[in-house]
């Protein structure tokens, strides 16, 4: 159904090809993973596919085709027969989703009888009815991704091609949407699928073709995805604890502080060596026997003379005086 034979491809400006002698076949109604790091060639082979781009050396064959002897004006009807689906989707936001799915149909000229029974049936078949009348904007990612879904296969295609379909999409989205490739598959459609996500390709252990640097490094049927040493991989710096940090800050704000003094001179040190010796005399000088505070003295008052005797009863007047009510 597909066919690489010795294909190469370069591209004006670049040293090395894209793809680089490649050759591989594809049987009808089977699931590929294109594998490798990005730059490796996987774009460039659904490109070749989908006839965007012919090889520069090499054959291309899709459906019993040569694609490199294909009149441009025969390309239309040729990609009638396969799908695409990409990572952003790529739907038409003034348009509902029935619409978005039928405009492929209503530009290869389908009749409209065609259309209203095609549309709701693709729909169906990607769990989107009733929703015919959203927009694209109402929609989550993994219900857009399932409307270019369905538009990629209101034609019924041969063959699927998806590049990074789960890129945009978190991870349990992603799940559904590739056991929805899985059950079209099953249906008899072709897919051949471009991904970085090596967890799907361990799982569904089906036929891996591996590119790196252009060049086909392996062709493996049930197999996982492989060399992952291109991938990045996170790894947690040790956090320092904060007795240690405070401790550096401390020796960086004393190191800032000296850089702005200046040296020392032989003036200068033998000046401090002389106080230190006049400051340690003075210490081991004798000190006076005695309190070291002086001794706090009160002055005598004349209870008399503040106008308060007789009220103390400390006055010179007769004991026997009465004494009555005070004002």
């Amino acid at each position: 159904m597909i066919r690489f034979e010795n294909v190469t491809k370069r591209y004006r400006g670049t040293k090395r090809p894209a793809l680089a002698d490649v050759d591989f076949e594809v049987e009808r109604g089977e699931f590929v993973f294109l594998v490798g790091a990005s730059g490796s060639g996987k774009s460039t082979c659904l490109r070749l596919i989908l006839r965007e781009d012919v090889p520069t050396k090499g054959r291309v064959a899709v459906l019993g085709r040569d694609l490199r002897s294909l009149a441009n004006r025969k390309v239309p009807y040729f990609r009638r027969h396969i799908g695409s689906v990409f990572q952003d989707f790529r739907l038409l936001s003034t348009k509902t989703v029935f619409q978005n799915v039928a405009f492929t149909l209503q530009v290869t000229g389908s009749s409209r009888g065609f259309v209203q029974q095609a549309v709701p049936e693709a729909l169906a078949l990607v769990g989107l009815e009733g929703k015919e009348k959203r927009m694209p904007h109402e929609l989550s990612g993994g219900e857009q991704q399932r409307v270019a879904i369905a538009r990629a296969l209101v034609n019924r295609p041969q063959v699927l091609l998806a590049d990074e379909p789960t890129g945009n999409l978190d991870p349990a989205t992603s799940v559904d949407i590739m056991q929805l490739l899985a059950r079209i598959n099953a249906g008899g459609t072709t897919i051949v699928m471009a991904t970085h996500e090596a967890a799907f390709v361990d799982q569904m252990q089906r036929r891996v073709i591996e590119l790196r640097d252009g060049e086909l490094v392996r062709d493996e049927t049930h197999g996982g995805y492989g060399d992952r040493s291109m991938i990045p991989q996170l790894v947690p710096e040790e956090e320092r604890g904060a007795a240690a940090t405070a401790a550096l800050t401390a020796v960086q704000e004393v190191q800032r502080e000296t850089e702005s003094l200046e040296p020392l001179t032989a003036e200068m040190i033998a000046s401090m060596k002389a106080a230190r010796e006049a400051e340690a005399s003075a210490e081991s000088a004798p000190r006076p026997s005695g309190p070291r505070t002086h001794p706090i003295v009160l002055p005598e008052v004349d209870v008399a003379e503040l106008g308060v005797a007789d009220r103390l009863g400390l006055s010179d007047a007769a004991d026997d005086e009465e004494v009555g009510p005070t004002s």
